[in-house]
């Protein structure tokens, strides 16, 4: 897995205290940026935490390149609507370097591990196969209706992999483009961090918090799971090591802002 921060809004936190400045002061546009020292920058973040008030913080947004990651992965992400998405289209790309993502638990049982490489390496070949015997089939298909042979596998190509990809697993790589504003990341955070996320999203959202923090890191300060914050709202779900992360996000916080 490989996250990384790729594009950001320039200076994110004195862009959203503008915002701010704009909401509560008579300040006019030209001069709107005059006189956001640190300080003052600060202050008006506080304010917005204090009231509550959110939408100022979405001036800001952060664009991480993410890959290695699988496509179940790719199914948890896309759920969150208030994003931009860009991913390696398997129409396009014929996944020639089948590569995979094993998780953990499969990781730790050698037996299970062995099984799941057998099951990776038998989808790889029937994917391999079947773009084949489907690019074979539509170049024939195109050149004899005319089509130049050349353009025809092109063509070809692909369709077959417009096919081919539905006998891929869960377990394949992607890649992507992502970006969010803040107030979409707080809202990952909160959901994504926690003990409960699956496991692959949350060592992505783990990571990105990591990279946005010392860039922002009022608006940052209390992001991650909604434990940190106030008691669990998992109910009888809930993971009862609150403790543990709450020490987990303290420590991750200081390497971030510290190093």
């Amino acid at each position: 897995m490989l996250v990384n921060l790729i594009a950001h809004t320039n200076d994110p936190e004195r862009t959203i205290a503008a915002a701010a400045k704009l909401c509560y002061s008579d300040a006019h546009i030209e001069t709107l940026l005059e006189g956001l020292t640190p300080e003052k920058t600060a202050a008006f973040l506080q304010r917005l935490s204090d009231l509550g008030h959110a939408s100022p913080i979405e001036h800001a947004s952060f664009t991480f390149g993410i890959e290695g990651v699988s496509r179940t992965f790719l199914a948890q992400v896309t759920r969150h609507r208030i994003a931009s998405f860009s991913v390696q289209s398997q129409r396009y790309v014929r996944l020639e370097d089948f590569r995979y993502v094993i998780p953990p638990e499969i990781e730790a049982i050698p037996a299970a591990k062995q099984q799941f490489i057998a099951a990776m390496n038998a989808d790889a070949q029937k994917y391999l196969d079947l773009a084949r015997t489907l690019e074979n089939e539509h170049a024939a298909r195109l050149t004899a209706a005319g089509m130049d042979e050349k353009a025809a596998r092109a063509k070809a190509s692909k369709q077959a992999n417009e096919d081919a990809r539905f006998v891929l697993p869960n377990a394949c790589e992607t890649k992507m483009v992502m970006t969010m504003n803040c107030r979409s990341l707080l809202n990952f955070f909160n959901l994504r961090c926690c003990e409960r996320a699956q496991w692959e999203i949350r060592a992505v959202a783990d990571e990105m918090l990591r990279l946005v923090l010392p860039l922002a890191p009022h608006i940052f300060a209390a992001a991650g799971p909604r434990c940190l914050t106030g008691p669990c709202p998992e109910g009888a779900m809930c993971c009862g090591r609150q403790q543990a992360v709450r020490d987990k996000y303290k420590t991750l916080k200081e390497e971030a802002l510290h190093g």
